[in-house]
């Protein structure tokens, strides 16, 4: 038999689901392989004693970082509330060093990669994690290159996940990598859930996170589509708005924002829809012109560029309302 071991370390307001998602998907090897492969897992406290997650739900480690280990062939630091407590604990951060040059993979489920990055593990990776803590991710550790719409990311032995569930997506990944896609798509339908989750984190998160200052550029074409968001933008008609040249404005807004005034316009257009498609049973068409696009068919190739799923998709997986809502 094939046995991998596993440890999990836990801190005070860790994230349960990260713990327990994985747990339970590496769990159902060893029962769907009838016996042949199995995960060891050890949950690792990073205090002696049990340890309190941020749902108020409390387990006693199988180890702490004070006490000898098994060899991990892989390590996992959950997320939660009080990963940032961590960031300061050396005696913690050293511990997890030590264990990302043992250990063949370790990896960091949502916030739980600023861990990593206090252990210097992610200068020069490419990383990601939860929408939310994106910026804080990237103003703390300004050496990583961070892919916020990604729900997990690979590179080299470092494995980073998006926020909460990703956990699962992230389980599913390493029984792939240890036995074979058969198994990970075994577990994922006993658990049911997807084993590649079409799109990124951006089906979830508001598109438009803008930190711009008042009456800053970007500010003033933020509050232009919003009162707007009916009219066909284009760059020239928001640099008339702003008596402004549309390579002047192109080069401003890209310096503050980060990407293109149409980019960003996009980018609203999809925010506005997705209100349309959670809330209502407004036809593509109607949603369309809403938004300032031309048509249905102009909806949906900007929804399949931007978020990865046509509006159907996600009208079916995010509708607020339980009736049918007839495709136009």
């Amino acid at each position: 038999m094939r046995k991998i071991t596993i440890g999990i370390l836990v801190f005070p307001r860790f994230q349960l689901l990260d713990l327990a998602g994985p747990c339970d998907a590496f769990g159902e090897v060893k029962v769907l392989s009838n016996g042949e492969s199995e995960y060891e897992i050890f949950t690792v406290g990073t205090t002696r004693g049990p340890v309190q997650s941020s749902s108020g739900i409390t387990l006693t480690p199988d180890r702490t970082i004070f006490d000898p280990c098994p060899h991990f062939d892989t390590l996992i630091i959950p997320g939660g509330l009080g990963i940032f407590n961590l960031l300061e604990d050396s005696t913690v951060i050293d511990w997890i060093a030590r264990q990302g040059d043992e250990c063949r993979r370790i990896s960091a489920i949502c916030n739980g990669v600023f861990a990593l990055g206090a252990a210097g593990m992610i200068n020069g990776k490419t990383v990601t994690t939860n929408w939310m803590d994106v910026p804080r991710l990237a103003s703390m550790f300004k050496r990583a290159v961070i892919e916020p719409d990604r729900i997990f990311v690979k590179d080299g032995h470092i494995y980073t996940t998006a926020g909460v569930t990703a956990g699962i997506d992230l389980s599913l990944l390493l029984i792939e990598e240890d036995i074979n896609k058969k198994m990970a798509l075994d577990v994922a339908k006993y658990l049911i859930v997807y084993l590649r989750r079409s799109g990124g984190q951006s089906q979830f998160s508001p598109l438009l996170e803008s930190q711009a200052a008042e009456n800053s550029v970007v500010a003033c074409v933020h509050s232009y589509i919003l009162d707007n968001p009916e009219a066909r933008h284009s760059l020239e008609s928001i640099s008339e708005h702003l008596n402004m040249s549309p390579r002047n404005l192109t080069r401003i807004f890209k310096k503050e924002c980060g990407m293109t005034p149409m980019n960003y316009v996009n980018d609203a257009r999809i925010d506005f829809a997705r209100r349309y498609l959670e809330s209502t049973d407004m036809g593509y068409k109607d949603i369309a012109q809403r938004c300032g696009l031309e048509s249905a068919e102009a909806l949906r190739r900007i929804f399949v560029r931007r978020l990865g799923i046509t509006p159907l998709e996600y009208r079916e997986h995010f509708r607020s309302s339980s009736e049918e809502v007839e495709s136009n």
